[in-house]
């Protein structure tokens, strides 16, 4: 599919059924990546865990902290083109070095982790009384960054959340522009550099899409990619994201 990269990271669950895959690295304990104790077929150890740094309470629409997980005063006054926006984690240590492992570092085991983590996020956070999303997109990267990558980060996060939660994981969201990192910028300049950089490469009338993506700062880039399925006719579009980047 267009704006999609052939090539996909070689991993057993490829190769072999879920159950065997799962009986297979429950076969071969591992360390955690952490502190180093035992984590059984983990990545982590239930301590290191549970010490993760989550959030407890967040606005539904862009998942910055918020009490009684209400509304913020800035998404009231200014709605986001996003109707629901929900993060499994604070972008704070240890998560941070291991988005950053994943990333650069090519530890495409850490995808499968953060996965697994938002998929139970999303099953706890999302409304109950709001409709569910029906297909997740993973924010394309431009190409020729996926080509020199090799992988697409979170399009290998949204396929495990996608299995976790019995969703389709589809294409149809292209990067058309290879913009500066949002990273080196300022604030205050994100929102223009995302201007443009996306479009949808086919309809999707009346469908409820969620994005999925590695962390979010000040949602410039989630924002755009909403908007260009909005225009290509989604009927609400949310985030789904490992880590939130707070102010």
């Amino acid at each position: 599919m267009m704006g999609e990269c052939p090539w996909q990271p070689c991993k057993l669950s490829n190769f072999f059924p879920q159950k065997l895959y799962s009986g297979l690295r429950a076969a071969l304990p591992s360390r955690c990546l952490l502190c180093g104790a035992a984590a059984g077929d983990a990545l982590a150890c239930p301590g290191c865990r549970n010490e993760m740094p989550r959030l407890v309470s967040a606005c539904p629409r862009c998942a910055l902290p918020a009490r009684d997980d209400a509304v913020c005063g800035d998404c009231f006054v200014k709605p986001p083109p996003l109707r629901e926006a929900i993060a499994a984690f604070r972008y704070a240590f240890p998560v941070d070095r291991m988005v950053q492992a994943l990333k650069y570092g090519g530890e495409l085991a850490m995808a499968d982790w953060f996965g697994a983590a938002l998929a139970r996020a999303v099953a706890h956070r999302r409304d109950p009384r709001a409709p569910g999303a029906g297909v997740i997109i993973a924010l394309p990267l431009a190409p020729a960054r996926q080509r020199h990558r090799g992988f697409n980060h979170a399009r290998e996060i949204a396929r495990r959340v996608a299995a976790d939660l019995d969703l389709r994981c589809t294409g149809g969201l292209l990067r058309t522009r290879d913009t500066p990192p949002q990273a080196s910028l300022p604030w205050a300049a994100r929102a223009r550099n995302m201007r443009g950089a996306f479009t949808a490469t086919r309809r999707f009338d009346g469908q409820r899409v969620a994005l999925v993506d590695d962390v979010m700062t000040t949602g410039a880039t989630l924002h755009a990619a909403a908007r260009a399925l909005r225009h290509a006719g989604a009927a609400s579009v949310d985030a789904w994201v490992v880590a939130r980047t707070l102010r």
